[in-house]
């Protein structure tokens, strides 16, 4: 019983932890193609609220539900390929998290380098990270 309710919250933090993902890169593109000081402050509010109110406690509890799978029935997915392939996907799923902690950083500071075009792109990435968390645990490819 308990494995059903730690996969159910499991789900719900990596739904939120994903719209904030995609939610994130999409707020830089407009901050990117600002330039009235109005604006600008009012992304850095909206982009400090979703990365430190969102993204970042359903990123903990994602993982820790995850942990807590996991450790249901250790040596089963210690031996599954997909598992392994899954798990590092999430690694570079907290890597473009932390990437996203220094962008926000950089707007914060009013340092950013960076165009909207290529906001636009560094957003598509979760996408295909999504994808294939998704058929690695569906499928079990292997």
């Amino acid at each position: 019983m308990a494995y059903l309710w730690f996969k159910a919250f499991h789900l719900i933090a990596m739904i939120c932890w994903f719209a904030g993902i995609f939610y994130l890169p999409r707020l830089y593109v407009y901050h990117a193609m600002t330039d009235d000081e109005t604006s600008l402050e009012r992304f850095k509010i909206m982009e400090r609220k979703l990365f430190w109110g969102i993204m970042t406690p359903s990123a903990v509890l994602t993982i820790i539900f995850g942990s807590l799978l996991l450790s249901t029935n250790f040596q089963l997915y210690w031996q599954s390929g997909w598992m392994h392939a899954k798990l590092c996907c999430v690694f570079l799923l907290i890597i473009f998290h932390i990437m996203c902690w220094r962008y926000l950083k950089a707007f914060k500071e009013n340092r950013n380098i960076h165009s909207h075009k290529f906001y636009r792109w560094f957003n598509e990435a979760p996408i295909v990270l999504l994808i294939a968390i998704i058929i690695f645990v569906v499928v079990k490819p292997f």
